[in-house]
This record gives C-alpha cells, sequence and structure tokens, in this order.
C-alpha cells in the first residue's frame, strides 16, 4: 500500500492509558507501554502522551511524571508527556518541581498537558487529602504554573527547583467548551478529548480559534483531537480487536471498570442496549477498520475537526496487534515520509 506524505493528515500523536490486561501486573502494562513508546519513536509519531487516573485496576498510570520519566528515559527524540495531570490534585508547585526534573534530565522532549477533572472518584479524592472544589481554582493554578516555569524575577520567594526558567511547554485539556475559552484565553495549545467525549468537539474548536489571543509560548492557535483507531488487515479483524475496548465502556456503564478484557467475537453477546448507546455515543470519534476503511475515516476526521494534531487511543489487548496497529497507521499517514 502506497504511503500518503500529503497535507491531508495532520501530526499524529500517541496517547496510552497503560492498560492492564486481564491476568497480567501494573509492572507487565508499563513495560509493555515503554516498548510501545519505542516503536511509535521509530514510526515517526509527534509525542506519546500518559494520563493520570486513581484507584483503577485497569490502569498503570497514577504516579503519571514517574511513568514519564521512564519513557523519557527508554527513548530518544519523542516528545513524552501527560494528557494529562489533574491539576487539581496537586500544588502547583509539586507539579513544577516533577516536570523541571524531567525537562532537565531530557531537555526539549516534555509535555505537561493540564486537566481539571480529578481522574477518578469522589471518595478517592478525599483519599488524596483533595478538596473538590479545587477545580474552581483551575484558572489560576495553571497561571500560578505557567509563573514557576519562568524565570525567577527580583525578590520571588518561592521557586521550582528545578523548574523556574525551563518554560516547560503547558496544554490545556478539555471535553467542553471551558477549557477551549480558558486555552485560548491563556495563549496555549488545547487538545480536545473526543476519544471519549465528543459531543462539544466543534464548538470548543470553534471557540478556541475564535477566541484565541497570542501568547509567548504560542502565537496563533494549536489544537489537538483525541480519536480511538484500531487498523488491522481486515475489517472484521479490526472490528474485533475494538471489542476490548468497548467492553471497558460497556463495564464503566456497570460501576465494574477493571483490567483489560481479551476480545470477542461478537460484542452485542456482551452488553446490553442501553450500553451499547452509551459506549457507541462515547466512542463516536472511532475509525476501526482495515488501512482502506482508515485511510478514509482519518481524511473525513481531519478534514471535520481541522486539527493540527490527532492523539491516536488503540486500547487493544494482544501487544503485538496493538504495535501493528500504529505501524499500519503511520504508513497510511506517510510518518516515515515527513
Amino acid at each position: 500500500m502506497p504511503s500518503i506524505s500529503s497535507p491531508k493528515f495532520p501530526k499524529l500523536s500517541v496517547l496510552d492509558l497503560v492498560p492492564v490486561q486481564q491476568g497480567a501486573t501494573p509492572g507487565d502494562a508499563l513495560r509493555a507501554s515503554l516498548v510501545l513508546a519505542q516503536h511509535a519513536e521509530k514510526l515517526g509519531y509527534t509525542r506519546y502522551w500518559v494520563a493520570e487516573h486513581h484507584n483503577m485496576t485497569g490502569i498503570a498510570s497514577a504516579a503519571t511524571a514517574v511513568v514519564i520519566g521512564y519513557l523519557a528515559q527508554g527513548t530518544s527524540q519523542i516528545r513524552v508527556g501527560s494528557g494529562g495531570i489533574m491539576l487539581p490534585n496537586h500544588s502547583p508547585l509539586v507539579i513544577a518541581e516533577q516536570f523541571g526534573t524531567l525537562a532537565s534530565l531530557y531537555p526539549g522532549r516534555i509535555d505537561c498537558g493540564l486537566g481539571r477533572a480529578p481522574g477518578t472518584d469522589q471518595v478517592t479524592v478525599r483519599a488524596l487529602r483533595r478538596d473538590p472544589r479545587n477545580a474552581e481554582n483551575f484558572p489560576e493554578d495553571v497561571q500560578e504554573l505557567q509563573a514557576l516555569f519562568q524565570p525567577v524575577r527580583p525578590g520571588q520567594t518561592v521557586q521550582a527547583v528545578p523548574g523556574a526558567g525551563l518554560e516547560v511547554p503547558l496544554w490545556i485539556l478539555g471535553s467542553s467548551t471551558y477549557g477551549a475559552q480558558l486555552a485560548a484565553a491563556l495563549g496555549l495549545p488545547y487538545a480536545f478529548a473526543s476519544h471519549f467525549a465528543p459531543d462539544a468537539l466543534t464548538q470548543a474548536m470553534e471557540l478556541y480559534r475564535e477566541l484565541f489571543k497570542p501568547s509567548e509560548q504560542l502565537k496563533t492557535p494549536y489544537a489537538m483531537a483525541g480519536v480511538n483507531v484500531v487498523v488491522a488487515d481486515t475489517d472484521a479483524e479490526a472490528k474485533r480487536l475494538f471489542t476490548s475496548h468497548q467492553q471497558s465502556f460497556a463495564n464503566l456503564r456497570r460501576g465494574r471498570p477493571g483490567p483489560q478484557q481479551p476480545p470477542i467475537d461478537d460484542i452485542d453477546t456482551y452488553w446490553s442496549p442501553a450500553e451499547k448507546q452509551m459506549a457507541e455515543s462515547m466512542l463516536a470519534c472511532s475509525i476501526v477498520g482495515s488501512p482502506d476503511t482508515v485511510r478514509h475515516g482519518l481524511e473525513r476526521f481531519a478534514e471535520y475537526t481541522g486539527a493540527d494534531e490527532l492523539m491516536v487511543v488503540s486500547a487493544i489487548f494482544d501487544a503485538a496487534a496493538r504495535r501493528k496497529s500504529y505501524s499500519l497507521l503511520a504508513e497510511i499517514a506517510g510518518l516515515a515520509s515527513r
């Protein structure tokens, strides 16, 4: 299949939730993520992000900054970062120190994506010793973090060491128009979580571009959209691989999230009509199929969103099939020829 190097495709990156598979351990999941990050780097993906979640037995990226350091140490060029750090769970100073340390060790390769949600349930928020009302201070916390990454000012009494002067790139993550407006007001790049919350995608992207104010970090708007992609040799095989992700959403609806499950032949035997409706709504931004199917779907999605970059989620149970999916996607998008 010939690769495509035309401007039909924006940059491509990887979002990895570091899934813990059924029968495996978090250590297994972390080691598999490093192998995938190394694979993505060789294929030409722009960045590799992991996300903060707590008290979830199927996700191993709770200590997000630690995971980023592990992945950055095992790679050499690809940008590594958070998609995202849930800032209400943390002091901005602690995040500045963590990401300042990462940026000192891996200069020019670290991204700090910031989210407003807790990344967990309210009981776990209390276990984190955080107040749920901290989310109301998100804009101020982002600006405080920005200031801690800037050069030290005369008379400044609190510094991030390391961190001050490193100007680590910040991103605003969101699934509503709130984050779009904040990113625009602060002149920061914006990433929309359309891979699981697609409803406000168009409105958020339009608002972000319309309201954007240039900043020292970013002179023109830069928007990213999340999308689920599964590529296999045939449409049927890709759809079968995708059932692992679909099962996860059904289990979430049941209030029983857990380890990632292997694919099944018929997803309709697994979920109820209500679970199917919920999952299909949340997973509307998904492109699943053979290389030809995915190429056409990706072209449409890129045109529809106008995104400068796509953050790809490929939640496939089998590690080899997951790597193959990213390989086929890289070939479709002509990453190696860029």
